[in-house]
């Protein structure tokens, strides 16, 4: 199976936030962006594998700024690493001002996908091979965050996790 870059897997969306979409403060609702992360992450996923992928976890997410009634929101998402046949996907959303074009990073999502076949069975994802030095620096990160989630569900004993022990030495 041939490796893929991490930006070949680049999916984006854009809307516009209306009110349906908000809370009683005119906020867009925190389940409603986690939706929306979610399927562009799974575009994202999909994009990589070349198949059917399924979230399996949502890792993190941080929501650093209220998305506003009629803002144009943006969210990117890529696969930052694969494991056998696991990825971890990562979603920025960014926020357009509509007089300057300029955008804002306002949140961040972590997500985990697995790919499957037909019958639901996990199946083998290709390599990702990241270019720029923010895909090296996630790619990186998420050995470590598999690690320790590996750890907390007692699937790795801590002495195991080396790119964890890497942090502290």
């Amino acid at each position: 199976m041939k490796a893929k870059t991490s930006s070949a897997s680049l999916a984006i969306t854009t809307d516009i936030i209306l009110p349906s979409d908000t809370n009683a403060l005119h906020g867009l609702f925190g389940g409603e962006l986690l939706a929306r992360v979610d399927r562009i992450c799974c575009i994202a996923a999909q994009r990589h594998a070349n198949a059917i992928c399924v979230t399996v976890s949502v890792n993190n997410v941080s929501f650093g700024k209220v998305i506003p009634l009629g803002s144009m929101m943006t969210i990117e998402a890529k696969v930052s690493r694969s494991f056998s046949s696991s990825m971890e996907v990562i979603a920025d959303v960014y926020l357009e001002n509509r007089d300057s074009g300029e955008k804002t990073k306002v949140n961040e999502a972590i997500y985990t996908f697995v790919a499957v076949d037909n019958n639901g069975k996990p199946i083998p994802v290709p390599e990702i091979i990241p270019e720029t030095d923010l895909e090296k620096q996630r790619y990186q990160n998420a050995l470590q965050r598999r690690q320790l989630s590996l750890v907390v569900a007692g699937k790795l004993k801590p002495k195991d996790a080396t790119e964890l022990k890497s942090l502290f030495e």
